[in-house]
């Protein structure tokens, strides 16, 4: 018989950078904090494994507006945009997921990042035995979105957390909401969401 799956929380990309005075700040970028909080709060007292993913940018790299790319540079790597939020409550025992740090790749989902040189986060899932996760963070068109379409394409249970959640467009947050529930996704909110979470 195989073992039953267990879950886990990702935060996605609450940086500095990412909100309200940060250099590339998501409208409401802010108020994900506390909502995130109290699901950083549950996910601890249920026994899960905390992620969080960050940006950690190349100063030079190909995704950031000076060097061809769409962005402003936002993210570099130990600067003070890069860090998580002050107010985000991480636990001691987070698993932080590092990506973007390729010159030639934006990584934009959690799944192109590494928990150690040379680990990937799918392969800490794997190793876990987790096959379930929640999602919240920054923002919900791009970072969230692209994990959370990763993770359903890696075989595993998403659920997003739509109230610790906020996007740089309206209308694009709503259409990637709407694709990531037709790809598989479930989207829930408010203190029953990780109710029956293992």
């Amino acid at each position: 018989m195989t073992p039953a799956g267990r879950s886990a929380l990702l935060v996605v990309d609450v940086q500095n950078d990412f909100v309200p005075g940060g250099a590339l700040a998501v409208p409401g970028g802010d108020l994900v904090v506390s909502a995130m909080n109290r699901y950083i709060d549950l996910a601890v007292k249920s026994g899960m494994t905390v992620y969080a993913s960050r940006d950690w940018h190349p100063a030079v790299t190909s995704h950031f507006k000076p060097y061809g790319g769409p962005w402003p540079v936002h993210c570099v790597q130990d600067t003070p945009g890069a860090q998580f939020h002050p107010d985000l409550k991480l636990p001691p025992d987070a698993v932080i997921v590092t990506k973007g740090t390729h010159p030639d790749k934006p990584g934009y989902s959690a799944f192109d990042g590494e928990v150690a040189p040379g680990k990937s986060f799918l392969a800490d899932l794997r190793d876990r035995g987790i096959d379930h996760l929640y999602v919240g963070g920054l923002a919900t068109d791009y970072c969230v979105r692209q994990s959370v379409l990763s993770a359903l394409t890696g075989k595993l249970t998403v659920t997003v957390l739509d109230d610790a959640i906020a996007g740089v467009s309206a209308k694009d947050s709503a259409n990637a909401l709407t694709e990531m529930q037709r790809q598989g996704a479930e989207v829930r909110r408010g203190a029953d969401a990780l109710a029956g979470a293992r």
